[in-house]
């Protein structure tokens, strides 16, 4: 029987997440118990949870993680068995489970040994791994829940898929000409230390003064700097900052509630915010529009950021060139 995460939705600005805690069965040590390793990913890129589909293999595959593709309501979807990925020796005691995701606007299967049950948290008791874990485990954690008995390590689904197939990875758009008359001032808020880079490169060729962010609490720090000194100075903030760009997956604040902070704040609120995320579809678009986000980019289209940052900048300009024409 599958299930549907459709309905598993919070509340958009808040500040918490739910995440489908699974595992993956080993076999232990000199034939005794198995040990299981737990893992962890956002609900929000859960579209459901079914039983082992039948599989038809696939020519020519890129990794031997990759076990064919099955036929779910009419899409075929590729299966990913997760501890071949991993480079685990599987000892399954039951049946497997397959979670089907959606991200960076595709359709991926993964495999694993079992699903145990959802768990509600903030984004506060996220830990970031420190650079030493992350090498062990070839980068692909994003964070790290500690609960009383277990550790939860939340897995980078997008590293992986973009590693599969790396057509699906971030794409430049080549040949590009950038028109800037203007160095626009952008404030970037991501936990991957690649994306920054690779958006701080995109907006440096685009003209922009790039400041960047490991998180949306650390963003959110930022900005209430620059806040201090505009107040001091007497000038609006958007002297200092015309944009903010912001991951909405972050440990200790995410984008959404970062958004919502800013749209909130009197002095902030005529910042433009842009929301760069894999986990902006059709069906989470609402959450950005909740909390006031100007704009919103599915990740791996980057070349958009940096015209649409423009874009917003420039009307927000506009719009405050007209208000000061109106006679009071």
């Amino acid at each position: 029987m599958s299930v549907n995460m459709t309905n598993i939705l919070l509340e958009a600005g808040t500040n918490e997440l739910e995440i489908v805690e699974f595992y993956l069965e080993e076999p232990g040590p000199e034939g005794g118990q198995p040990y299981r390793g737990y893992y962890g990913v956002n609900v929000a890129k859960v579209l459901e949870i079914i039983r082992m589909p039948r599989i038809t293999e696939m020519p020519q595959v890129s990794h031997p993680s990759v076990l064919g593709a099955f036929n779910l309501r009419d899409q075929i979807i590729p299966l990913v068995d997760l501890g071949v990925w991993l480079k685990k020796k599987r000892h399954d005691a039951e049946p497997p489970k397959v979670i089907v995701c959606e991200f960076n606007n595709v359709t991926t299967a993964f495999m694993v040994s079992g699903v145990n049950c959802i768990h509600r948290i903030s984004w506060e008791e996220v830990e970031a791994p420190n650079k030493y874990m992350s090498s062990l485990a070839s980068n692909s954690i994003t964070g790290v829940v500690r609960l009383e008995e277990r550790i939860i390590f939340l897995l980078d689904l997008e590293k992986i898929v973009a590693e599969l197939n790396p057509e699906l990875g971030m794409r430049f758009e080549e040949n590009v000409t950038w028109e800037a008359d203007t160095q626009y001032r952008a404030l970037i808020a991501d936990d991957s230390t690649l994306i920054r880079e690779m958006i701080g490169d995109l907006l440096h060729k685009a003209g922009y003064m790039v400041e960047k962010t490991t998180n949306g609490e650390e963003c959110w720090d930022r900005l209430q700097q620059i806040k201090q000194v505009a107040e001091t100075e007497g000038r609006p903030v958007t002297d200092y900052v015309q944009v903010v760009i912001s991951d909405i997956e972050m440990p200790k604040m995410d984008g959404h509630n970062l958004t919502k902070r800013i749209k909130d704040d009197p002095m902030l609120r005529e910042l433009p915010v842009i929301l760069f995320s894999s986990i902006i579809t059709d069906k989470l678009r609402h959450k950005g529009v909740a909390v006031g986000a100007d704009d919103q980019i599915s990740k791996p289209e980057i070349t958009q950021v940096a015209r649409r940052a423009a874009a917003l900048i420039q009307s927000r300009i506009a719009a405050a060139g007209a208000g000061a024409a109106v006679p009071a």
